[in-house]
């Protein structure tokens, strides 16, 4: 068979080695990601991790507002796709993913029917799994809901962060979607149907979701705690700050109310319900994030208090 044309479409740095790994081997006819935005206190215009290893690599770059607009339908038409590969995208509508002449696939970070949804590393932490992993399907109108084509698991260590599952699932992604359009280009395969009864959500997080209710369970907590970290990173209230906890362990229980804490040892204990939290990775409101033996160094505050909640 003559070299595929693929496109890819992705936007955040999850998807920068699955876009480089397809180059690697076919080629990619073309990347579409998002516009470029504005940060910081410039107001700046940054492009998306996917568009700015695109440009390195010297790959053309389509960043439609709307995926609806006829222009970019018409450009895609144009390209004559055999494969469109979707890692961390917007939702594609029918008159895009169809586009493909051999199949359109997502790359999922989770065991589909598991954690459908825009968060699903975050949930997986959060509710405490052993395990994780991607899945390739195809996709149908209904997000997140079409047959799947290959899964690959990995085992989740224990106190990992969301950052952490990120990082393991960034070169499962790549090399399952390497092996996806292998099996694709074969047509030797058979799609396997999603057992909806088994599906779970996982939401986007917002930050109303995320500050801390120290009325919670030490392990219950300290899962939810990590399933936040980096970003958005759970909060609470120290004094008049803003105090993100981004890394924690389990701990003895203090016998003390929830929400109250201890400085020891160079370290920060804080209650919850049936044991306390080792704090061991935080951001102050306005701070950079430091180690806790980092922070405790420099620290004159009291050795003990309550964090607002």
């Amino acid at each position: 068979m003559t070299k595929p044309k693929i496109i890819f479409m992705g936007t955040p740095d999850f998807a920068v080695p699955t876009m480089e790994a397809i180059h690697t081997k076919w080629g990619i006819t073309a990347v579409v990601t998002v516009p470029d935005k504005p940060q910081g206190r410039g107001r700046k215009l940054v492009p998306s991790p996917v568009k700015a290893k695109a440009l390195e690599l010297g790959l053309p770059v389509l960043q439609p507002e709307k995926l609806k607009d006829p222009e970019f339908e018409q450009q895609i038409a144009e390209l004559d796709a055999d494969i469109i590969c979707v890692v961390a995208f917007r939702i594609l509508p029918r008159q895009i993913y169809t586009k493909s002449k051999i199949g359109t696939f997502n790359i999922h970070g989770s065991l589909l029917p598991k954690y459908r949804g825009a968060a699903p590393i975050n949930h997986a932490i959060i509710n405490g799994d052993k395990k994780s992993g991607v899945t390739s399907f195809l996709l149908q109108d209904i997000v997140d809901t079409g047959d799947m084509l290959l899964r690959r698991e990995v085992q989740i260590p224990d106190g990992s962060t969301a950052g952490d599952l990120h990082d393991m699932l960034m070169p499962e992604s790549a090399s399952l979607a390497v092996e996806t359009i292998d099996l694709l280009l074969s047509g030797n395969y058979k799609a396997l149907q999603q057992d909806d009864t088994q599906a779970t959500p996982a939401p986007k997080i917002f930050r109303e979701d995320i500050k801390i209710n120290w009325n919670t369970d030490a392990l219950t907590l300290r899962n939810y705690i990590h399933g936040m970290s980096p970003v958005p990173g759970a909060w609470t209230m120290w004094g008049d700050n803003n105090f993100k906890i981004l890394k924690c362990s389990l701990a003895e229980d203090l016998n003390l109310e929830p929400g109250e804490f201890i400085c020891k040892d160079n370290s920060i204990y804080a209650q919850a319900v049936g044991g306390s939290l080792k704090l061991e990775y935080f951001q102050l409101q306005g701070k950079k994030a430091l180690a806790c033996e980092d922070f405790m160094r420099g620290y004159r505050g009291e050795a003990s208090g309550k964090f607002e909640f």
